[in-house]
């Protein structure tokens, strides 16, 4: 049985993982935590930074060991990185240490969400779309492995995306 005192947000970056995360967080008086910001402030450097100066592997290595940390604790909701659920191990822990909410959009929707951000290292190339789409065609079914709940982001509030999340959770809770 999962632990609905912890959510656990995943999907694609720009599903709106972070923005729905904040506003769930309020609604459900947990405490909010995205696992990228959580790297950066750790590391003292941003993502693309790490990306350059480690790759991605490095990245990822990082990455597991905040997953794993922030994961232990209790009434946290946790907004992860797209690529989180790349590794065995974090959609393990995912999956038993708390309830696992996939927010999904498609890849127009995502791409336009990402457009602008440089943020995002993965998505510095020639033509964002094909990577969005190789990644949703690669990262989905893991999405869906650990996911107790999808819910579509597509042309929603994201206050009406949280409200419908936490209707679900306060159903599960009694």
């Amino acid at each position: 049985m999962t632990n609905p005192h912890n959510i656990f947000l995943v999907g694609p970056m720009g599903a709106g993982k972070t923005t729905i995360g904040r506003l769930l967080s309020k609604t459900l008086k947990l405490q909010f935590i995205d696992l990228d910001t959580e790297i950066e402030k750790r590391c003292g450097a941003d993502i693309p930074w790490i990306f350059d100066v480690e790759g991605e592997a490095g990245f990822r290595k990082r990455e597991s060991q905040l997953l794993n940390e922030i994961t232990a604790s209790t009434d946290i909701l946790l907004a992860t990185g797209g690529g989180a659920v790349l590794n065995e191990q974090n959609r393990a822990l995912l999956q038993q240490r708390g309830y696992v909410v996939y927010l999904t959009a498609s890849v127009d929707q995502l791409l336009e969400r990402t457009a602008h951000d440089r943020n995002r290292p993965l998505l510095q190339v020639d033509d964002p779309a094909a990577v969005i789409d190789s990644l949703l065609h690669e990262r989905d079914p893991l999405y869906r492995e650990i996911a107790d709940l999808v819910v579509a982001t597509e042309q929603k509030k994201p206050q009406l995306v949280a409200d419908e999340i936490a209707r679900t959770i306060r159903q599960l809770n009694g």
